[in-house]
């Protein structure tokens, strides 16, 4: 039996495998998104992990279903003499979204196990690796946690539930592309202090903005206020119509006024933080972080102009749609300018040499 050095490139097929999982995770938002838009979410009244793979096979068993669907209050309250044909339609939104999940944790576990026993996985990357596990297996309860709330005394799911749900996925997101960007040997970029702390808040306020669209979508404060760059009548709406619930703090998280302002009011900060990152790289001249920093900005600037023509149009699907999948392009460029930015040890995308002949 001889010992060889792992070839070349030795996590080619584990970084593929995180892209292909990555993918997945994106398209999986989109889809959340389209559910959510298409008030789709609670057609689907049980958790059954195993079994609820399978939909509907036969006549009895949709009418089985729907009426299930009928006895909660969304149908009650909202769809009232909706039709067998209507409800197929948001029962298939739902069932796919949840279908794509089951097939993000198969395609995630299979490989994963599989490079555990082939061996070559540092011990760094394992527990990195089996951490976004956890967080995936996590997702789903959190996901039933949030159709739950829907189920018996609101006609949707909760807007803290929504938030919790769609922030943990893309944090599922960002460690899979900060776990590609590491298992790939770069040469160290020499930046100041201040280019990597506004590039790590970059990163912050973009999570911080993400949590607070998904208050929007939850609360449908998008449907609101559909002017800009004014909104209730101003451009800082009045105290007394932004702080009028008790405790105060409530006003950030239910007052569809305050939602959308501060999902405003983030954005700007989004845009003016990443355009100064920009201008600090390029004329730091940090070489790839310069051009990392201007691609960020043009996908925040896209973002924006997505933001405001979603809002003057009442929430189109398609523009919505483009809307959140622009976020996930921030994001990732975001993750990617930290990952950049940040401190690299060689050792770390070399994992340990591995028997050829057998398993590791």
């Amino acid at each position: 039996m001889t010992t060889n050095s792992v070839p070349t490139n030795p996590h080619r097929a584990v970084r593929w495998w995180l892209i292909s999982v990555a993918a997945l995770i994106a398209l999986m938002v989109l889809v959340g998104g389209a559910t959510r838009l298409t008030e789709s979410g609670l057609s689907i009244v049980e958790w059954k992990p195993v079994t609820g793979s399978v939909p509907p096979l036969s006549e009895a068993q949709w009418t089985e279903a729907f009426e299930a669907y009928k006895r909660i209050p969304q149908y009650r309250e909202l769809n009232a003499g909706m039709s067998l044909s209507e409800f197929k339609q948001i029962f298939w939104w739902e069932w796919s979204h949840r279908l794509l999940g089951r097939f993000i944790g198969v395609a995630y576990l299979l490989p994963f196990l599989f490079f555990l026993w082939r061996g070559g996985l540092s011990g760094e990357l394992k527990r990195r690796l089996w951490l976004l596990f956890a967080l995936g297996g996590l997702q789903g309860a959190v996901g039933w946690w949030m159709v739950a709330s829907g189920l018996t005394e609101r006609v949707e799911v909760s807007q803290y539930r929504l938030a919790t749900h769609l922030v943990l996925a893309l944090l599922i997101f960002a460690g899979i592309v900060w776990t590609v960007r590491r298992l790939k040997e770069r040469p160290q970029i020499a930046a100041s202090a201040r280019l990597r702390f506004t590039g790590a808040l970059l990163l912050v306020v973009t999570f911080v903005q993400i949590y607070f669209g998904a208050l929007v979508a939850g609360l449908r404060a998008g449907r609101a206020y559909n002017t800009w760059p004014q909104i209730d009548g101003a451009f800082i709406p009045s105290a007394e119509r932004l702080w009028f619930e008790t405790p105060w703090w409530r006003n950030m998280f239910d007052n569809v006024l305050t939602v959308q302002f501060e999902h405003r009011m983030t954005a700007y900060a989004l845009f003016a933080l990443a355009a100064l990152h920009a201008i600090d790289a390029v004329r730091s001249r940090a070489g790839a972080a310069a051009s990392g920093a201007l691609w960020l900005f043009a996908a925040v600037s896209l973002q924006a102009v997505l933001g405001i023509l979603t809002l003057l149009n009442q929430v189109p699907i398609d523009l919505a749609l483009s809307h959140q999948a622009v976020a996930i392009v921030v994001l990732t460029l975001a993750v990617m300018q930290v990952e950049r930015l940040a401190s690299r040890r060689s050792a770390e995308a070399q994992p340990r040499a591995v028997p050829i002949s057998q398993p590791g």
